[in-house]
């Protein structure tokens, strides 16, 4: 059973599965990327009309479109992509890491940084059928990439300075600015 909700970003929407739809954390796929996924669901959404970037979490999928595609018209589409693969997989659609994540050593502050975004700011974000990946800490200016419905929402410039800067910069003094990387 596929439920959907709306996300602060109008052009996104949230479908939600009793089912697990990764088992290895957030991925986001962008259709310029098409090329370079192996995927068949992934690829095969992607392709849909319309479908401009996905974004996968334990259990949910966030849909990103264009304006030019009603959510009347790709909404079914969606949910029918995802029961049909459920009828016929009991496995998650992402089940290893398709993307390769280097992990420098980190510093004290870094890892703070990263505790606070996942304990604190993920959730909220994943909420709203969006992501946030920490890049980059260096000379007080923390980072990050939001993704899935966040990524061109409206209101993510708001939510980037008065949510997480605020929250950052309360549990780590070090921490004086927050922005967005693509």
């Amino acid at each position: 059973m596929i439920q959907t909700e709306p996300t602060p970003n109008p052009e996104s929407l949230k479908f939600l599965s009793e089912k697990i739809i990764s088992a290895i954390g957030t991925e986001e796929f962008q259709k310029n990327e098409i090329g370079k996924v192996s995927n068949p669901f992934i690829k095969e959404l992607l392709g849909f009309k319309g479908v401009e970037l996905v974004l996968f979490s334990k259990n949910f999928l966030s849909v990103k479109k264009t304006k030019d595609v009603s959510w009347n018209e790709l909404k079914p589409m969606v949910i029918s992509h995802l029961n049909h693969y459920f009828e016929k997989n009991n496995e998650p659609i992402l089940k290893e890491n398709i993307k390769s994540n280097t992990n420098k050593d980190e510093d004290e502050t870094v890892k703070k940084i990263i505790d606070v975004l996942d304990t604190k700011i993920r959730p909220a974000v994943a909420r709203d059928g969006g992501d946030i990946k920490f890049k980059s800490f260096e000379d007080g200016v923390v980072k990050v990439e939001l993704q899935g419905s966040c990524s061109g929402c409206p209101s993510s410039t708001m939510t980037l300075k008065q949510g997480v800067q605020n929250l950052l910069c309360h549990y780590l003094p070090e921490v004086k600015e927050v922005v967005a990387v693509q």
